[in-house]
C-alpha cells in the first residue's frame, strides 16, 4: 500500500469502523422493531432507522474512496444518525437503546470527519 493510500485510510479508518457498526445496529434494531408488538408506534423510527443505514453505509464507502465529498457526507451522517438516535430513545427495550448508543457514538465521530 502506498504512503498516501495508508494516509488516508488511517484519516479515515475510526470512522468507518463506527459507520460500519451502526449500520450493523440500525439493520439488528429494524428487524426487532418489526417484531414488537407496537410495530405500529415504531413507523417514525424504523424509518429513520433506514436513512441511517443508508448514510453510514454511503459515508464509509466515500471515506474508503477517499472522496472529495466524504467531509459532507459526514457531516448529513452525522445528522441523521443523532435524528436516529433522538427517535430510538423513545421506545425502551435494549435494542432501541444500544441503537440510540451507538447511533451517538457514530454522530460523535463523523461530527468530528466533517469538521477535520
Amino acid at each position: 500500500m502506498t504512503t498516501a493510500m495508508q494516509t488516508h485510510m488511517d484519516r479515515y479508518q475510526k470512522c468507518i469502523d463506527i459507520c460500519n457498526k451502526c449500520m450493523t445496529e440500525c439493520e439488528f434494531c429494524l428487524d426487532a422493531c418489526m417484531h414488537e408488538p407496537d410495530v405500529d408506534a415504531r413507523v417514525d423510527c424504523m424509518s429513520l432507522l433506514l436513512d441511517c443505514i443508508g448514510i453510514c453505509a454511503l459515508s464509509a464507502k466515500y471515506m474508503a474512496g477517499n472522496s472529495r465529498y466524504a467531509q459532507q457526507v459526514c457531516g448529513l451522517c452525522a445528522e441523521i444518525c443523532d435524528a436516529c438516535a433522538d427517535e430510538c430513545d423513545k421506545f425502551k427495550d435494549n435494542h432501541c437503546q444500544t441503537c440510540a448508543d451507538i447511533c451517538r457514538q457514530c454522530a460523535a465521530e463523523c461530527r468530528a470527519m466533517a469538521t477535520a
